[in-house]
C-alpha cells in the first residue's frame, strides 16, 4: 500500500472534465504521531494534547511531503509545523507528524521552537519559508511569546538554515501577519519574500540576498468598511478590521520582475504592484502611485488566500462566502464576468483557508469551518476538516478560466519545468485598473499535462518548435502576466532582457550546501 496514494494522484490527474476537486484526507479532529502509546497518553493527561483545541489552516506540498499549519489559538498543539507523508501507507484520516521535529516546535523557545504558524511556502531550491508569529492564544486572550521570526528550513536535510527576527521597524503594536509570498529571481540567493500584515495594513518585504526586510505602507492594504459582514457557515458575523490578506506573485514577465496581486480580507477589490518596487528598500517612500487596483470579484467576493500558476497566469483564490474556489485569468479583466467559480461545496468547503498549486500543477485546497471554530462549537462527530486535489488544467476546464491550447510543459516528478524567455510576448496592461489586452496563444498548440509520477513524454505533431518538428525536450511555454503601461512619469516596469536559463542545467537543481546563517 505504501504508493496508494501516488496511483490516487495520478489517476485524479488523468480524470474527464466533469471531475473537480477530488477528497484526499478528512478528520472529525486532527491528532498527532508520537512515538509510542505511552507518549500520547502523557501528553493527553498532561494537557499537551487536547484534539478539539486544533485547527489546521495552511497547506504546502514539497514532493513526499504534504506540510500542515496548525496555530496554536488554544491549548494543547503539540506542533504547529507538520507534514502528512504521501509515500506512504494511505489513511483517510491521517495523523500529523511534527516537522522538523517535536523539539522543533517546542512552545515559548524563541531559539530553536516554533510557536503558531500559519501559512508556509516552499521554493523551487527546496527551501520552506515558514513565519513564526510567536504568539499563543486567540483575540483578546493571545499572549507575545517571542518577536515575530522567519525561519527557513533545507527540505533535503530538514535542518534549519535561516532564522530572520524581523526588525522593530516592521513591525507595529497591531500587527498581525499570515500570508507569505514568493518571488524568485535568476538564483537561490535572488529571492524575496512578502509577508502581509492583515492587522497593521503594511506589506514587509524580505531579500535573502540582504538578509534584510522593509515595510510599505499604504492605503490599498486598508479594509473597506462596506465590506465587513460575513455570512459563513450558517453564521452571520462581522470581522471589519482585516486589511490585506491574500498575495501572490504572478510569472516574471519579460522585463525579470513578477507583480504581486494582494486583496485585503474585508474587501472585494485586487490590487498590485510590480516587485521591482518591493525590491528597492529606497521605495518605501514616494511609491504612492506605483500601487495599482486591478479590479472588483463584486458581491460575495472575501477572499484570504491566493496563487497564481507559474505557466499560465491564472489565479486560484478562496471565495469564503460561497463555499467556492475562484479563478480568474490575468490576461482579461479583473471583473465579475471573468471570474468563474471552478468548485463550490456547501458542505465540504465550508471556508476553503488555503489553495496551493505544487510543482506538478496539481492544485491542493484545505477546508476548516474556521468561523465555526471561532465564533461558535465544532460538532466533532462531524467531518470538519478536509484536503482536496485537482490537475489545474481539469479544475478550470470549461470555464473562462480555460486557458488558450498552448502547450504546457510535462513534469517530471520532484522537477520543475522550465519556462525559457519570451521576448516576443505582450504584455497587457492597466486601463482604468483593470487588464485589457492579452499573449497570444500558440498557434496548431496541444494541452498537456502530466500526471503525478509519470515520465515525460515526447512531443507529437504541431508543436512550439515549429511544424513537423518533435522534441522530447521542454517546450516553450507562453507566460501571462500583468504590466501596467507607461506614463509621462516613466515605466511602471522598466524592461530588460532575461538570462537564457540551460534546461539541462536549470540553476535551482543546483546542489547546495547552505551554511546556517541566524541573525
Amino acid at each position: 500500500m505504501g504508493m496508494k496514494l501516488l496511483v490516487l494522484l495520478a489517476v485524479v490527474s488523468s480524470a474527464t472534465a466533469a471531475v473537480k476537486l477530488q477528497e484526499m484526507f478528512s478528520w472529525n479532529v486532527v491528532d498527532w504521531n508520537y512515538p509510542d502509546a505511552y507518549s500520547r497518553q502523557q501528553a493527553i493527561q498532561s494537557g499537551a494534547l487536547i484534539q478539539e483545541n486544533a485547527l489546521p489552516v495552511g497547506i504546502e506540498r514539497w514532493r513526499n511531503k504534504l506540510f500542515v499549519s496548525v496555530p496554536r489559538w488554544k491549548a494543547g498543539i503539540p506542533a504547529t509545523l507538520n507534514y502528512i507523508p504521501l509515500d506512504g501507507p494511505y489513511d483517510p484520516s491521517p495523523k500529523l507528524t511534527p516537522y522538523p521535529s517535536y523539539a522543533g516546535n517546542e512552545l515559548g523557545n524563541c531559539q530553536s521552537g516554533l510557536n503558531t504558524v500559519y501559512r508556509i511556502k516552499a521554493d523551487k531550491c527546496d527551501r520552506l519559508w515558514v513565519l513564526d508569529v510567536g504568539t499563543y492564544g486567540y483575540d483578546s486572550n493571545t499572549t507575545n511569546l517571542c518577536p515575530y521570526s522567519l525561519n527557513v528550513y533545507d527540505l533535503n536535510t530538514d535542518q534549519r538554515i535561516r532564522k530572520y527576527v524581523f526588525r522593530p521597524e516592521d513591525i507595529v503594536a497591531s500587527t498581525f501577519i499570515a500570508n507569505i509570498a514568493l518571488d524568485e529571481g535568476r538564483s537561490c540567493d535572488d529571492t524575496f519574500a512578502y509577508f502581509s500584515d492583515e492587522l497593521g495594513y503594511g506589506l514587509i518585504a524580505y531579500s535573502w540576498q540582504l538578509n534584510r526586510s522593509w515595510r510599505f505602507n499604504h492605503g490599498f492594504f486598508m479594509p473597506d468598511p462596506l465590506t465587513g459582514d460575513y455570512n459563513i457557515g450558517g453564521l452571520n458575523f462581522q470581522w471589519s478590521s482585516e486589511g490585506i490578506f491574500g498575495i501572490s506573485a504572478s510569472p516574471a514577465g519579460p522585463d525579470g520582475y513578477r507583480t504581486l496581486f494582494f486583496s485585503p480580507l474585508a474587501s472585494h477589490t485586487q490590487f498590485a504592484v510590480s516587485t521591482r518596487i518591493l525590491r528597492d528598500e529606497s521605495k518605501v517612500t514616494g511609491s504612492y502611485h506605483d500601487f495599482k487596483v486591478v479590479g472588483s470579484r463584486g458581491a460575495n467576493g472575501h477572499t484570504t488566500s491566493k496563487v497564481v500558476d507559474e505557466y499560465t497566469g491564472i489565479e486560484l483564490f478562496n471565495l469564503i462566502d460561497q463555499n467556492a474556489i475562484g479563478c480568474w485569468r490575468s490576461d482579461t479583466q479583473y471583473k465579475p464576468q471573468n471570474i468563474a467559480v471552478v468548485d463550490k461545496d456547501d458542505t465540504g468547503l465550508i471556508f476553503p483557508s488555503d489553495v496551493k498549486i505544487d510543482a506538478q500543477r496539481n492544485v491542493w485546497v484545505i477546508s476548516d469551518r474556521m468561523p465555526v471554530f471561532l465564533e461558535s462549537t465544532l460538532d466533532y462527530s462531524d467531518i470538519n476538516f478536509r484536503i482536496y486535489t485537482a490537475p489545474l488544467d481539469v479544475l478550470v476546464q470549461d470555464t473562462v478560466c480555460q486557458a488558450p491550447q498552448q502547450y504546457i510543459p510535462s513534469v517530471k516528478p520532484n522537477q520543475p519545468a522550465i519556462i525559457p524567455p519570451q521576448p516576443q510576448l505582450q504584455p497587457y496592461y492597466f486601463e482604468n485598473g483593470l487588464g485589457v489586452t492579452a499573449s497570444p496563444a500558440l498557434p496548431g498548440s496541444v494541452a498537456l499535462y502530466s500526471p503525478v509520477g509519470s515520465p515525460q513524454p515526447a512531443l507529437a505533431g504541431r508543436n512550439a518548435f515549429g511544424p513537423g518538428i518533435i522534441r522530447n525536450s521542454i517546450p516553450t511555454v507562453q507566460s501571462y502576466v500583468n504590466f501596467p503601461k507607461e506614463n509621462n512619469n516613466g515605466p511602471y516596469l522598466t524592461s530588460r532582457p532575461k538570462p537564457t536559463i540551460s534546461h539541462r542545467n536549470p540553476w535551482w537543481h543546483e546542489k547546495r550546501n547552505y551554511e546556517v546563517y541566524e541573525h
